[in-house]
């Protein structure tokens, strides 16, 4: 359970206790890597519904009621893999259910491999309202809505797509902490724009020859989603050079991997997430997977940070995305206490030190 008293993000420790009290119920034994420092990795369960349309509960229904409302195309099993169609969209049992105290709630995001493959997944409950959120004291079902926009995926009990990350009372940082915070730890490498988080601008320009992105291929091969370190990445990504421009364009409904130009960095006491996207900057979307866990860029010998890869869709029209431009906020929440392990230090970590990256399904 955690720290009485305690407010925060929740670590890898106190999740244990709450799965050791069956406040979160597992359908097994605890995966390898499913506990993260900050967060709890969600697994796929054994069935999945090909639904007309994304759909919320609503505070008087529950998933499986609105299933039944004549939402459901067809049922999928799970047991043996199957394959989720780009274009489709999937509502997804879970694995995992929960049983939260009065003082804690969740949130949930994608995880940075499904984000990268541009897979949209957020977390559904029972009676719910909104999107990634599990209110306090919920008690019940979790549930997974899945939608691949680029890629076909296959999947299978047990796959994981997405994150959960629990948190006691009020935790995050108001912009005056956050500056104190950098002050004290240097958050990223540049001049702090904080306002509502700290300013993430892109990386467009570079050496000549240099790759900047990566835009997906349309009509590329399945990706099964267990399988890291299979796949090529020219067959599934076009590499971009830096323009001489400055610029580019991005072209509606399609996807690109683009890194930021500053290096960022998540001291061990706190977590930091990817703020959604704010219209008054542009006409895109950046960064379907939001958490980054304590430690993120951070080492005891020194704090060069690592660039955060942006996962980036344009909306209706062309967009115009320039070097240095501002596409995205990092706000902070302090941790209830540190984890015993932090993000690169003790972990395998994936994206530890990156700098443009695909996800790890790539060689």
């Amino acid at each position: 359970m955690p720290d009485s008293g305690k407010t925060g993000v929740l670590p890898a420790e106190a999740i244990a206790r709450l799965i050791d009290s069956g406040a979160i119920a597992l359908a097994g034994p605890l995966r390898p890597r499913q506990l993260q420092p900050a967060s709890l990795d969600l697994t796929l369960g054994a069935r999945a519904w090909r639904v007309r349309a994304s759909f919320l509960p609503s505070r008087a229904r529950t998933v499986a009621e609105r299933l039944g409302d004549g939402l459901t195309m067809h049922e999928v099993s799970l047991e043996n893999g199957a394959v989720l169609e780009r274009g489709c969209v999937y509502v997804v049992e879970l694995n995992e259910r929960v049983s939260l105290p009065e003082t804690v709630s969740g949130a949930a995001n994608p995880k940075s491999s499904t984000g990268r493959i541009d897979v949209f997944v957020r977390l559904v409950t029972d009676y719910g309202a909104a999107f990634d959120e599990i209110p306090q004291a919920y008690n019940g079902p979790l549930y997974a809505e899945v939608s691949p926009r680029t890629f076909s995926i296959l999947v299978r009990r047990g796959s994981s797509l997405s994150q959960l990350r629990l948190k006691a009372g009020a935790c995050a940082l108001r912009d005056a902490e956050m500056r104190a915070l950098h002050e004290e730890t240097p958050l990223i490498d540049a001049p702090a724009d904080i306002d509502g988080g700290v300013g993430v601008r892109v990386k467009i320009a570079g050496d000549a020859n240099e790759i900047i992105g990566w835009r997906a291929r349309r009509h590329a091969a399945l990706i099964d989603v267990d399988a890291p370190g299979a796949l090529a990445a020219e067959d599934y990504f076009e590499p971009m050079a830096a323009p001489a421009s400055g610029f580019i364009i991005l072209d509606p409904d399609e996807f690109y991997i683009l890194a930021s130009k500053e290096a960022l960095t998540v001291p061990p006491d706190y977590a930091a997430e990817m703020t959604p996207i704010n219209t008054g900057l542009g006409e895109f979307r950046v960064h379907y997977a939001g958490f980054f866990d304590p430690g993120f860029g951070w080492s005891a010998q020194r704090s060069n940070g690592s660039r955060a890869v942006l996962e980036v869709r344009s909306h209706d029209a062309p967009f115009v995305l320039e070097d240095g431009q501002l596409v995205a906020r990092l706000a902070y929440e302090r941790m209830a206490a540190r984890p015993g392990r932090l993000y690169g230090e003790d972990l395998a970590s994936n994206y530890q030190g990156q700098g443009l990256k695909l996800s790890k399904h790539f060689r």
